[in-house]
C-alpha cells in the first residue's frame, strides 16, 4: 500500500489527462500552458509512484498503454467533478474562474471583437478569452475548444448551437472601376462572361457561388484565374479592381460604406442563418461559456451597445 506522500498530485494526474487527451506532448502543452518538459517529468513520476507504465512514446506519437487506458477512463468523470465544483462554487462569489477557448473564423471573431468581448472583458476580467481564428472547420473536442463558431450550415449535427446576431448573407460585389469596364451582370448565369476572384475552401475544393430568387437555386462554377482562400482577401482584390467576388456581406462592410465596392446580383443573394457559437450536448458546459452565452443573447436582442463604455 502506497503511503500518502508517494500518492500523485491533481496536477500530475491533470498532466496525464492533457497528454493522454491530446495523444501529444505538444499539443498538450500548447492547451496547458505547461511545458513540454515539465508535462515528461510530472508523467514520468506518476508512473513511479503507481509502478506502472501509463503511455507509449515514440519520436512521432504518444499512446495509452492497458493501463493508461483504464485510469484514463476512472479519473476523467471524477476531475472534470472536481473542476466544475470548484467553477460553480467560485461562480456563487460572482467570481469566474480559468480559461475560456473558442475558435472560428475569421469573420466571427470580427463579430465578436465589435461588442461581445468588450463587454465580457468588463464583466470577467479574470478569465482568460483565448480566442482561435481558424479557416478550417476542427474538431472542437479533440483540439481543446470550450466551442466554436461557423456559419449555421457547417455546424456538426451533435453540437448544441446559439445564434450570434441577425441572418446574414453572402453577396456578389464589384469595384464600380470594374462595373465601367465590364458592366454589371443581372443573372448568375452572366457571370461566365465576367474576370471573378474564385474562393478555395479548407479542404482544397473550390466554392461554387450560391444563388437564389423566388424558388429558384443556381450554383456557379465562376471562372476566373486568382483564387484566394480568405473572404479579407477577397474583398480587398474586388475593391482593387480585379474582378468580382462572392464573400460574407460582413467582410465587405467596411469596403461597401466607403464606397471601394458596390453590390450585384443583389436580388439573387438570398439570407442564411448566419452565425453560431456551438459545443458538445454531452459535455459539462464551464461557467465561463454560460457567462459568454448570456452576453450573446444580450448582443442578440440589442442590449449591447457597439462598444460598451467604461462609465
Amino acid at each position: 500500500m502506497h503511503s500518502p506522500v508517494n500518492r500523485p498530485t491533481l496536477a500530475d494526474l491533470k498532466a496525464f489527462m492533457a497528454v493522454a487527451e491530446a495523444r501529444s506532448f505538444r499539443r498538450a502543452a500548447e492547451l496547458t500552458g505547461v511545458t513540454r518538459s515539465a508535462l515528461s517529468h510530472a508523467i514520468k513520476g506518476l508512473e513511479a509512484r503507481l509502478g506502472v507504465r501509463l503511455l507509449h512514446r515514440t519520436t512521432r506519437s504518444v499512446g495509452l498503454t492497458q493501463a493508461g487506458e483504464q485510469l484514463l477512463t476512472r479519473i476523467a468523470p471524477h476531475i472534470a467533478g472536481l473542476e466544475q465544483a470548484l467553477e460553480e462554487t467560485a461562480d456563487t462569489q460572482g467570481q469566474l474562474i480559468g480559461t475560456l477557448r473558442i475558435n472560428g473564423s475569421e469573420e466571427a471573431i470580427r463579430l465578436l471583437l465589435a461588442a461581445v468581448v468588450p463587454a465580457w472583458l468588463r464583466r470577467y476580467p479574470s478569465v482568460e478569452l483565448d480566442l482561435v481564428e481558424d479557416g478550417r472547420l476542427v474538431d472542437i473536442v479533440e483540439q481543446g475548444f470550450d466551442a466554436g463558431i461557423r456559419l449555421g450550415e457547417a455546424v456538426p449535427a451533435d453540437m448544441v448551437a446559439v445564434r450570434i446576431g441577425k441572418t446574414q448573407r453572402f453577396i456578389t460585389v464589384a469595384s464600380a472601376d470594374y462595373l465601367a469596364l465590364h458592366g454589371s451582370p443581372l443573372t448568375p448565369q452572366d457571370l461566365s462572361r465576367h474576370v471573378c476572384i474564385r474562393q478555395r475552401l479548407p479542404g482544397g475544393k473550390r466554392y461554387r457561388w450560391e444563388f437564389g430568387q423566388k424558388g429558384e437555386e443556381v450554383a456557379v462554377d465562376a471562372p476566373g484565374v486568382l483564387t484566394l482562400n480568405n473572404s479579407r482577401l477577397m474583398v480587398d482584390a474586388a475593391a482593387a479592381g480585379l474582378g468580382i467576388a462572392y464573400v460574407p456581406e460582413l467582410s465587405a462592410l467596411e469596403a461597401l460604406n466607403a464606397g471601394r465596392l458596390v453590390k450585384v446580383l443583389e436580388a439573387w443573394c438570398p439570407e442564411i442563418p448566419g452565425l453560431f457559437l456551438y459545443f458538445p450536448a454531452n459535455r459539462h458546459i464551464p461557467a465561463s461559456l454560460r457567462a459568454f452565452i448570456g452576453i450573446i443573447r444580450e448582443y442578440n436582442a440589442g442590449d449591447l451597445p457597439q462598444r460598451e463604455s467604461d462609465e
